[in-house]
């Protein structure tokens, strides 16, 4: 191939990603952001007046803001704390804890408040066992949800997303020059003063940028507060108003100000991080074993260590614990045991068909994961054209913007008379759905093509080329293979991730024939009788797979591949 064939080449495919991230990524929020400020006369600002009016949707506003605050402060304190204590010490029941941080990933937290409701209920097992130890009288049960509402949505999304923070700052803890601190150490600072002046100016880009994701997903959060029946909140007020967004102008008024709010919560972080301090001499170049701890320092730091994990495991010991409840009334743990609930949940009529539909959206959007993440980390490594970088930014957008406007968006620009009413025909949403899926999950894949090209060696593919092999061939020969452990590991997480998606699968999928896994388990979760029993059976289904899904990832990126999602 020719100089002036290989360029074209390149814009071909350089015009071919900018369209479908434009259409699919920039285009819902351009169709969200319109009918925010324009009406039938032309633009207007009308909108906006009425939902700041509205002292319902300023409270929705202010309890997303609080959500998002009260879980990010938890969430990153726990994860510190937890990534401090694995990094400098061993201890007893070190290695299991480090398995279990993070087990609530492996779950959505609606799943979750299925088990909460039933611990903290009315008839839950916090109240029986307050009544056991004569704390409570049997004939005045504490509502532990109504009357801490708010408190319960943000222990909950708290303990779905402290490990991002733990992970994040694992990593980065673990890339410090270990000198720095026994310098000063050996100089008589305190531990709380390194921790003070070392240790968290040097990890605070990984404090603020996992700080930010948390944030950006807890005050958008949709599932928790359904679950947990907190209405007055931005998220909420946004999928009830999915049935008049036709006739009422104020749900993408709502929608617009998310945008905007992410958008603001982003160019703080970024704001932050140009403001830190160079990070200098801070690569670990010595291996630092972590400092043993025997006697009461290490039974108090196990101790310590294993309360804040095990609290964190509830809500899936609690989803489990009512999906194997035989008769869980009244009483602190079931007073039966049974699998009859995993049978009658894959013998329901709308769980199988679910399966079917999340397997079939889930694999199409993986495959134009990887077509277009391969493509995007072959032009952003390999391909030397201007502004690539804008591209790749595009592409890594998804990870910042809320799957709720998102979601919303896809609907907007698929209504009747739209160009693509054609993806939500008859009431079919699987195109819809594939294209959220891919979009939503396609930075992971991303990254981890790119972190795999990367590290390969180029003269490889230049060897097959001087040798004869076409560029394709090359590809197919060369390349691929080299890099399929990356792929692997991130068409694994775009996979098991958007199989338990929560946002795009509440609302692009309205029909019960096309319902995904996550809004079968929300529908039967609000069902009388047997109802929320199956949820919870459905739920551990999810759960193994997802920590299936996660193993075989972790497994298949070791060594090198490893650096793809640090």
């Amino acid at each position: 191939m020719n100089s002036l064939a290989r360029k074209l080449a390149t814009f071909d495919l350089v015009a071919g990603v900018a369209t479908f991230l434009g259409v699919f990524l920039l285009w819902p929020l351009a169709a969200s952001l319109r009918d925010a400020v324009v009406d039938r006369n032309g633009p207007t600002t009308a909108y906006f007046g009425a939902v700041l009016a509205s002292p319902v949707y300023l409270e929705g506003f202010v309890h997303a803001l609080a959500i998002g605050v009260a879980s990010t402060t938890l969430a990153l304190l726990g994860g510190l704390s937890l990534a401090l204590a694995f990094d400098r010490w061993t201890f007893p029941g070190k290695r299991l804890m480090t398995a279990l941080v993070p087990m609530p990933l492996v779950v959505p937290p609606f799943v979750g408040a299925i088990g909460i409701k039933q611990l903290l209920g009315q008839a839950g097992a916090l109240n029986a066992l307050l009544v056991r130890l004569h704390l409570l009288a049997a004939a005045h049960p504490i509502d532990w949800l109504r009357t801490s509402r708010f408190w319960a949505v943000v222990v909950l999304i708290t303990f779905h997303l402290y490990p991002i923070a733990f992970l994040s700052l694992s990593a980065s803890l673990q890339s410090l020059n270990p000198e720095l601190d026994e310098a000063a150490e050996n100089l008589g600072c305190s531990l709380p003063r390194r921790l003070l002046r070392i240790t968290l100016p040097l990890v605070a880009p990984s404090l603020i940028a996992s700080g930010t994701l948390i944030f950006l997903s807890a005050s958008t959060e949709l599932g928790v507060p359904l679950m947990c029946d907190y209405t007055r909140v931005t998220s909420v007020q946004i999928l009830s108003g999915l049935s008049t967004a036709n006739t009422d102008p104020a749900v993408y008024v709502l929608v617009t100000a998310v945008i905007a709010f992410a958008l603001v919560a982003f160019a703080v972080s970024r704001v932050l991080l140009i403001f830190l301090p160079p990070r200098t001499l801070t690569r670990r170049t010595l291996h630092r074993p972590s400092r043993p701890l025997a006697g009461w320092r290490g039974a108090m730091c196990a101790a310590s260590v294993t309360s804040v994990v095990l609290v964190t495991t509830i809500p899936n010991a609690g989803v489990v614990l009512v999906s194997l409840s035989g008769d869980w009334y009244r009483t602190v743990l079931p007073a039966g045991l049974t699998t009859v609930h995993f049978q009658h949940a894959l013998g329901n009529a709308m769980v199988l068909p679910s399966i079917a539909n999340s397997l079939r959206y889930v694999s199409l959007a993986t495959a134009i994961d990887l077509l277009l993440g391969l493509t995007i980390a072959h032009l952003v490594t390999r391909a030397k054209v201007p502004g690539i970088g804008v591209l790749d930014a595009l592409a890594m957008l998804p990870l910042v913007l809320p799957g709720l406007v998102m979601a919303f968006g896809y609907l907007a620009m698929s209504r009747p008379g739209q160009p693509l009413s054609l993806l939500g025909r008859a009431g079919d949403p699987t195109g819809l759905i594939v294209v959220a899926y891919a979009t939503r999950r396609l930075p992971f894949v991303v990254r981890a093509a790119t972190t795999g090209l990367s590290s390969m060696d180029v003269s490889l593919e230049e060897a097959a080329r001087n040798l004869g092999a076409t560029a394709l061939g090359t590809w197919r020969r060369v390349t691929i293979p080299l890099v399929a452990a990356h792929l692997f590991a991130g068409a694994v997480l775009a996979f098991s991730l958007s199989m338990l998606d929560v946002s795009d699968s509440l609302v692009l999928a309205q029909r019960p024939g096309t319902f995904p896994i996550t809004k079968a388990i929300y529908e039967l979760s609000s069902l009388l009788g047997e109802g929320p029993w199956l949820a919870a059976a459905l739920g551990v289904w999810a759960m193994v797979f997802l920590a299936a899904s996660i193993a075989v990832a972790r497994a298949v990126a070791q060594g090198s591949s490893g650096r793809a999602f640090h």
